[in-house]
């Protein structure tokens, strides 16, 4: 129970600071988030269905960008970037 409420906390935090840092350039945090996937694919090499989330995602995020829907955009990477390290284990 409390390495969930940790874990919701630092989340939570962890994004309101990202979205804190984007200074109105919600189109620059979409960017990041991707480029945070793309970076972390060579640690997924070993989980092939983590690595496919981890494409699937990107390439949505990519298209949902194109069509100007780029609170969509943060929404799903920021999701699966949560949901990754949750997989991994890790926090950063």
């Amino acid at each position: 129970m409390k390495r969930s409420v940790l874990l919701g906390l630092f989340v939570t935090a962890s994004m309101m600071a990202s979205t804190s840092f984007a200074d109105g350039k919600p189109a620059d945090l979409c960017d990041a988030n991707i480029q945070t996937i793309e970076n972390g694919k060579g640690q997924l090499s070993a989980n092939p269905e983590l690595s496919q989330r981890a494409e699937t995602s990107v390439a949505k995020a990519k298209a949902l960008k194109a069509q100007g829907k780029i609170d969509d955009c943060i929404a799903e990477t920021s999701q699966t970037i949560v949901e990754l390290r949750k997989s991994t284990g890790t926090n950063n």
